[in-house]
């Protein structure tokens, strides 16, 4: 080891409540140290229960992950404009065409992502992100902020690309687009954020990958690694698009490999909170 500066990685695992295995997964997971951060999916059906497990926990710091494409909206008022879908979220693509023909507008969307908020004040929230990034739609990403403030969360997710190869036509179409929203968005950010790391293995981290990105990272910069741990229940999760494109016991097993300790050790990496950083 030398004497520079650490790296400062917050490890954040997102869906939390997506399904209770998922959510006993993240659990293990913070309480083996192996994640710093967990987003809250606030329109779980079994909200109050999950909200009530995360006082197991300590020194995890937890946000809100804003949702417009998965299950029943909280707020009646979006609901009732989804009654194709039998009031639930549809696609990511179909929400986003919905909003820019202002067929869901953004009063609607304020509505609605602040009643997740609210779902979740049971308990100190420290940072705001979303299902499938669709806060980085730059008609979205200003918005977040204004929630963000309004409810005093003091971070804000600046979803990056990850030109990390393999490449193939889905993830540079993926990532060129992911990268022209960030370069929109970021001039509406007043403070520092941690750089985003893991859009290209989003639902399958490995341990190849991981190698390979904290051989880039820079001494004394701050990063937020999203990952996906969980446990696999069958009786639970059955919809085929979502299992082919997670491994949630992969991932949480390769976070808590001691050679993951292996690798911060290597690279000078101090695992991080938003909550414990002062600008």
């Amino acid at each position: 080891m030398t004497d520079r500066a650490p790296i400062e990685l917050i490890i954040n695992a997102d869906d939390y409540g997506y399904y209770s295995c998922i959510s006993q997964g993240i659990l293990e997971a913070a309480k083996s140290g192996a994640i710093t951060a967990t987003s809250i999916l606030a329109n779980s059906p079994d909200l109050t229960m999950q909200l009530e497990w995360l006082d197991s926990v300590k020194n995890l710091d937890l946000g809100v992950h804003l949702n417009l494409t998965s299950r029943r909206p909280l707020t009646d008022q979006i609901a009732n404009k989804l009654s194709t879908w039998d009031g639930c979220f549809p696609s990511t693509y179909t929400m986003s065409r919905l909003l820019l023909t202002r067929k869901i507008t953004l009063q609607d969307i304020r509505l609605e992502w602040s009643a997740q908020i609210e779902a979740c004040q049971v308990h100190k929230l420290v940072f705001l992100n979303s299902h499938e990034h669709i806060h980085m739609l730059p008609l979205l990403f200003p918005l977040t902020l204004e929630l963000a403030k309004a409810y005093d969360i003091p971070n804000v997710r600046l979803t990056q690309a990850d030109w990390v190869s393999p490449f193939n036509h889905s993830t540079l179409i993926r990532n060129a687009l992911m990268q022209g929203m960030q370069t929109l968005n970021q001039w509406h950010v007043k403070q520092a954020t941690p750089l985003f790391l893991g859009l290209s293995r989003s639902g399958k981290l490995d341990y190849e990958y991981l190698a390979t990105i904290f051989a880039r990272l820079k001494p004394g910069k701050r990063y937020e690694l999203m990952c996906h741990p969980g446990h696999f229940d069958p009786t639970q999760i059955s919809d085929p698009k979502l299992i082919c494109y997670h491994d949630w016991t992969a991932e949480l097993a390769v976070l808590q490999s001691p050679r993951m300790h292996d690798l911060y050790e290597q690279f000078g990496i101090r695992l991080s909170r938003y909550s414990t950083h002062r600008d």
